[in-house]
């Protein structure tokens, strides 16, 4: 009886030996792909065995029984990353596992810039290609409910900047980080604030910043641009700046402003209301929100585009028109 059990004991550790042997040739040896580079995702929530069949459906030429027992055995089964990767030629096994628990991701990119507003942000967002369209039948409140955002206007709070992602993300992952972003961003630049502004809390100081960014042609303009605007609420002057107007007149404004669209009574007709619109009208950047919170000392109430994108600043009317006379109408005063 012990002869026997010593023949089944001797056999036991020459499988395991056989077995251990043949894992770690599979480990080392060059995996065969479909092509090189190859692309593919490991979903979200997937066990060790879901994660080797969409490894092998993807055309890595890998025994999925034989990944999965390599993963445990090196301890890796529950530390894979889901995402987007690539892999070439000459990979091995061991070397697979590894990038899947690094979760060293294919990146993309999207640029969503300064001064866009929301639905120019959500263009780009619906026509990127490698982000996952879950907002797509979504309505602005809806996507600000996903988000977990208490406001009923997303204009204004989503940072513009260019952000990378694992290819399949979802694109509300994005305008998560994008609005996440934009509250740091104006909460650093609130508690930088100079004295004496004429806002009631960050939200103004951000629809203000929204209005220097679309009336800005050079960035070197952006603090006298908001001086002026400051200076104008002080005052109780009206602000009189186009681009509110154009965005209060949404999908009716045809690319050309006009003397009655200065009359449109809308929330943003900032010609025939008093003080700030209601809300943001684009994505303000760092440097927008900067010079709305921390504008120049000036006395300027006025100023005109010069035609190559700077401005020229006035302290009255006269100067004013004679800047307009010059600048606008191409004559000298």
């Amino acid at each position: 009886m012990k002869r026997l059990f010593s023949r089944f004991f001797i056999l036991a550790l020459l499988g395991i030996a056989c077995l251990a042997g043949a894992l770690a040739w599979f480990a080392w040896q060059p995996i065969a792909l479909r092509e090189s580079p190859l692309d593919f995702t490991i979903e979200p929530g997937s066990t060790m065995k879901q994660v080797a069949r969409q490894v092998a459906d993807a055309g890595i030429d890998v025994e999925p029984f034989a990944l999965v027992m390599l993963a445990r055995v090196t301890r890796k089964a529950n530390w894979i990353k889901a995402g987007s990767y690539e892999v070439e030629a000459g990979l091995t096994p061991l070397a697979l596992l590894a990038k899947l628990t690094r979760g060293d991701v294919t990146q993309a990119e999207l640029a969503l810039i300064e001064g866009w507003n929301f639905r120019q942000f959500r263009a780009a967002l619906d026509r990127h290609p490698d982000l996952r369209h879950d907002t797509v039948d979504l309505s602005d409140i809806e996507i600000l409910q996903r988000l977990g955002v208490d406001a009923s206007h997303p204009e204004g709070l989503f940072f513009p900047d260019t952000y990378l992602f694992a290819r399949r993300s979802s694109d509300l992952d994005v305008l998560r980080r994008a609005y996440h972003n934009q509250q740091n961003v104006l909460a650093r630049e609130w508690a930088r604030r100079a004295g004496g502004l004429p806002y009631r809390d960050p939200y103004e100081a951000l629809i203000m910043a929204s209005i220097v960014e679309k009336e800005t042609g050079q960035a070197a303009d952006r603090p006298m641009v908001a001086s002026v605007f400051v200076n104008r609420l002080r005052s109780g002057m009206l602000l009189q700046t186009d681009p509110t107007v154009i965005y209060g007149l949404g999908a009716d404004f045809d690319g050309d402003i006009k003397k009655r669209d200065l009359l449109a009574d809308t929330p943003y007709n900032t010609y025939i209301r008093r003080g700030l619109p209601p809300t943001p009208i684009a994505m303000p950047g760092t440097a927008a929100l900067r010079a709305a919170l921390n504008p120049p000392a000036t006395d300027y109430l006025y100023f005109v585009a010069r035609g190559d994108g700077s401005s020229a600043f006035s302290r009255n009317l006269d100067e004013h028109n004679r800047a307009v006379a010059r600048y606008i109408r191409k004559r000298q005063p």
